[in-house]
């Protein structure tokens, strides 16, 4: 069974727990005893049964009605099951919702329907920090559709007003679906709603099924190994991980950048095994034949007619969760790298999607900016491969943002 990971995005309050725990229940996939549990947890703090109880694991979280992050429950469908990685929709804790994006090429986009809540700038900055790390596939639910009496005008009314906004942050309106439902109802998720029979379109994880199916080409565009440093007691043996291309045993046109070193890949070595080709997503190991001298942990082995260009000034669109201090730097490849300067060439506002010519910015927004490195590495376009295109900002040794190459 393939497994694919869903990013769920979506304001705290707008039913994402609620959502997950009626799709284990859904899909026969939690005991009843979890559910009893939650059935109890519900009748005690006198509410009707909450499927989001099924997945909190602290009292503390149940009683305060808030749940601070969910498991990567898995759901089956067909023959995938699908990982959804949570996202916090808590402001302070972005970052969690960052490194939930960068795993994942589709999106569960949840979004109340009920009076008085609707799309938040919170739901914007998600969706352009998930466009900005390269979510290409996305199925928004209309949930909550229960508490406007499953009225069709308010889903083309939710619909209408953030299509726009999705489309300017960069989607392809075709790799976009809307599916009304009530996560709290269990309606529109598995099967078809009765109380939504104006809706022509697939229930909700059959959606999520037929957008999470496209292939990834990676496994044919040039060769790139990010290198994580030595097979342990030899220097004749490089170990990393094939993010794009396929590795052939007996390849010659190939080296290790920034260092311009060029090597052959006399042996490849997968989970153990000796194997005439490695593609695109499995850890290798390369025997050369030859030492290497020196540190590698960073650097990426690819073809010698193309490869990325060593630099030591990237172009970036950088994702601010503070603001930046004097001491930069940037983790990249497993590597940190002093930032000399940060020349901020414009702002960008997350939640319209509009830029302006200001050189500073404030936590929460983005920035088209310049940064100028104490040493080269071997960077790319984050459109041309997405792990040598992305990297961290830390200021002052904290956590401060991320940002990709462009």
């Amino acid at each position: 069974m393939m497994v694919r990971n869903i990013t769920l995005l979506g304001h705290k309050d707008h039913g994402k727990s609620t959502l997950i725990g009626s799709m284990l229940m859904l899909t026969n996939s939690v005991t009843q005893a979890r559910i009893r549990e939650a059935r109890i947890y519900s009748k005690k703090l006198h509410k009707g049964f909450e499927p989001a109880f099924i997945l909190d694991s602290f009292h503390e979280e149940r009683t305060g009605g808030l749940t601070i992050d969910i498991t990567r429950a898995e759901i089956p469908y067909r023959d995938t099951a699908f990982s959804f990685i949570d996202v916090p929709g808590h402001e302070e804790l972005i970052k969690n919702m960052i490194s939930g994006a960068s795993y994942a090429s589709t999106a569960l986009l949840l979004v109340s329907a009920k009076k008085g809540e609707g799309v938040r700038d919170q739901t914007k900055r998600h969706l352009f920090i998930a466009r900005m790390l390269g979510i290409q596939n996305l199925v928004v639910a209309i949930n909550k559709m229960d508490t406007v009496h499953y009225d069709e005008k308010r889903f083309s009314e939710m619909k209408s007003g953030i299509l726009p906004f999705i489309k300017k942050i960069g989607f392809d309106e075709t790799a976009v679906k809307f599916v009304p439902i009530s996560a709290y109802k269990r309606e529109g998720i598995i099967g078809k709603s009765k109380n939504m029979k104006w809706y022509s379109g697939e229930p909700l994880i059959a959606a999520l099924y037929a957008m999470s199916k496209e292939k990834s080409n990676d496994s044919s565009g040039p060769v790139r190994v990010v290198l994580q440093g030595f097979n342990e007691g030899s220097r004749d043996m490089l170990v990393g991980k094939l993010v794009r291309g396929t590795l052939k045993e007996g390849e010659e046109d190939i080296c290790i950048v920034p260092q311009n070193i060029n090597i052959k890949a006399k042996e490849i070595i997968v989970n153990g095994k000796k194997v005439k080709k490695a593609k695109a997503g499995e850890s290798v190991a390369i025997k050369l034949g030859k030492r290497i001298d020196g540190e590698v942990r960073g650097s990426i082995v690819c073809g010698l007619l193309y490869c990325p260009i060593p630099r030591s000034t990237i172009s970036s669109i950088v994702f601010l969760t503070s603001k930046p201090g004097k001491n930069l730097s940037i983790r990249f490849n497993g590597v940190e790298v002093p930032v000399k300067s940060m020349e901020i060439k414009k702002r960008i506002d997350p939640t319209t999607g509009e830029s302006d010519p200001s050189k500073s910015a404030k936590p929460l927004e983005a920035v088209e900016a310049n940064l100028n490195l104490s040493i080269k590495i071997a960077a790319e376009k984050f459109t041309e491969t997405k792990e040598i295109g992305r990297f961290v900002l830390y200021s002052d040794g904290k956590f401060s943002g991320i940002g990709i190459i462009v």
